[in-house]
């Protein structure tokens, strides 16, 4: 490493260790969306029992569990699981999670702006892509670890489309396929509404670089990312059909609720801990802020006004259409669009949008100290800036109060119930008419006929025990919704089952004596297909990576 970059990557630490800060205490916080704990508790009792990758979590939906990481992007998840299993505790991989977030992502922003701007205007897009007040409310408010997670990946798609279609070298186009992956993986929602960018991006570069034969290849590329996530992907398409995700835009996640005003976005100084409600007053901040918009709007207004010729000046103009189109998406006025655009309702929240604000802006403030010529005044511009916006938002960067808790409080007594409630509807099996209104029994019930469960045990996608029929028939029905993909074995032989009933929970028939129960989940064709794609793109990587070492460096 150059020792410049090494100065470089530490000031991107330090700053990460100041938006995180309050991170390192034992403790954690409130926020919108206090599932996060539960999700990683869910993700070690896949991983511990062997369930890789993990689709079902066995204690949500009340403890008859639901398919959660078919739908909901789960590579944040296996990070925080990884720092759980190296020892943190549950709530401490948490915070772990986002603190690592903080430092990727700058890293990743300095990784772009460094090929945009040079070493100074790279280090001044990262500080500010770290202090954008909203992260701050992704992270302390909201808890949006998804959200949050993308934003690492946004850059870093950006910077590897740049540098293959420049040099036109392997390792960029893997890199170009990996971090798609990566962004496909930890958030549905940023890759529905980045993928259009990242598709303009890349015919800006192939127009401006004249180099539309590469065409074909970066949609290889595109297909590669999206085979590195197949086994999540696939699921998801495939198999949406079988949950209710139509309350995720009914009520409160209609999106005509959630539009922002234009001071919410460039002039208010409100921080609040609140909810997004209709109308111009809600208690949760959607600043873009001043900094950020101001930087790049007299940055653009510099280069448009004097250097049209400029060799990045269709790239800047790029970046602020960006910025200005996402930022009018959040707004009430572009209510014609959300109304014509069926897919934009799977958002929710207009002002999601603000991900890309936050990362157009963020990548045009380091524009200012490229147009700075002379090294001395770079580099004081460079402190004035990054002084200035951590400064000015580091305030932001903190919880609304915090809890003197560990894992076991989390997870017992009255917490313990509303984390096995919360968010009940989100994946529920549509096979379920409705959500259960008390907590899944821990052993099957026999309904018409006489038995006796002798043992049963649960496991995180499985099932088992020993039942004694005590009449010539009996029906059983198991504390388990179903799902495409369960199977019942009954003494080592697959069982004929049924669903019918309001919860959509297994049923099977038995006949009189002592029998041994089995149910799992299976894989189907789009869980099957989807695994064989990823593990046939890991080991594709693999291979060209140990065995052919020059395709990296050669051309593509």
């Amino acid at each position: 490493m150059k020792r410049k970059n090494f100065w470089f990557i530490l000031t991107i630490l330090a700053a990460s260790v100041i938006a995180s800060r309050d991170l390192f205490k034992p403790g954690y916080f409130p926020m919108h969306d206090d599932m996060q704990a539960m999700r990683v508790l869910q993700m070690d009792k896949c991983i511990k029992d062997g369930q890789i990758p993990c689709r079902w979590v066995p204690d949500m939906g009340y403890g008859y569990g639901y398919p959660q990481f078919i739908y909901y992007s789960p590579l944040p998840y296996y990070v925080m699981e990884i720092f759980h299993l190296l020892g943190l505790s549950i709530l401490d991989s948490v915070k772990a999670g986002f603190i690592l977030s903080f430092f990727l992502s700058g890293l990743t922003m300095f990784i772009l702006g460094k090929s945009l701007w040079g070493d100074l205007g790279g280090v001044v897009s990262s500080i500010f892509y770290i202090f954008a007040p909203y992260r701050a409310s992704d992270v302390y408010t909201r808890g949006a670890v998804g959200e949050f997670w993308a934003l690492l990946f946004m850059p870093l798609i950006f910077w590897s489309i740049l540098k293959y279609i420049k040099d036109e070298k392997f390792r960029y186009f893997a890199s170009m396929a990996l971090s798609l992956a990566g962004l496909f993986i930890t958030h549905n929602i940023t890759s529905m509404i980045f993928i259009p960018v990242v598709c303009l991006w890349s015919f800006l570069l192939l127009w401006e670089l004249k180099k539309w034969y590469l065409f074909p290849k970066i949609i290889l590329g595109f297909v590669w990312g999206v085979t590195f996530a197949g086994f999540f992907i696939f699921p998801l398409i495939f198999e949406r059909k079988f949950a209710h995700i139509e309350t995720m835009f009914m009520g409160y996640f209609n999106y005509l609720a959630h539009f922002v005003s234009w001071r919410q976005l460039f002039t208010s100084t409100h921080w609040g801990f609140g909810s997004s409600e209709l109308g111009p007053y809600d208690d949760l901040s959607f600043s873009i802020g001043v900094f950020h918009w101001l930087f790049s709007f007299l940055g653009t207004l510099v280069i448009f006004l004097t250097n049209k010729k400029e060799k990045f000046f269709k790239i800047i103009i790029f970046f602020f259409l960006i910025f200005l189109g996402s930022a009018f998406m959040t707004h009430q006025r572009s209510i014609f669009l959300w109304n014509k655009v069926p897919f934009l309702a799977y958002l929710q929240f207009p002002w999601r949008f603000l991900t890309l604000v936050v990362f157009s802006t963020s990548t045009l403030s380091g524009l200012i100290i490229y147009l700075v010529r002379n090294y001395h005044w770079k580099l004081f511009l460079t402190t004035i800036m990054i002084f200035g916006v951590i400064f000015l938002n580091a305030f932001y960067f903190r919880p609304k109060e915090w809890y003197n808790i560990d894992d076991d409080y989390k997870f017992s007594g009255d917490l313990w119930e509303r984390q096995l409630t919360i968010s009940i509807f989100d994946y529920l099996p549509i096979f379920a008419k409705m959500p259960p209104d008390k907590k899944a029994p821990e052993l099957p019930e026999i309904i018409g006929g006489e038995g006796k469960i002798l043992s049963y045990q649960k496991g995180s996608n499985w099932q088992k025990g020993k039942i004694i029929i005590l009449t010539d028939e009996a029906k059983i029905k198991l504390p388990l919704f179903y799902f495409p993909g369960f199977k019942v074995w009954v003494d080592r032989k697959q069982s004929a089952i049924d669903f019918k009933n309001d919860l959509g929970l297994i049923t099977l028939k038995l006949t009189r004596g002592e029998h041994e129960v089995f149910a799992r989940l299976t894989k189907t064709f789009p869980r099957l297909i989807g695994d064989f794609l990823t593990v046939a793109s890991l080991l594709l990587l693999i291979y060209l990576f140990f065995l052919r070492k020059n395709v990296f460096e050669s051309k593509f």
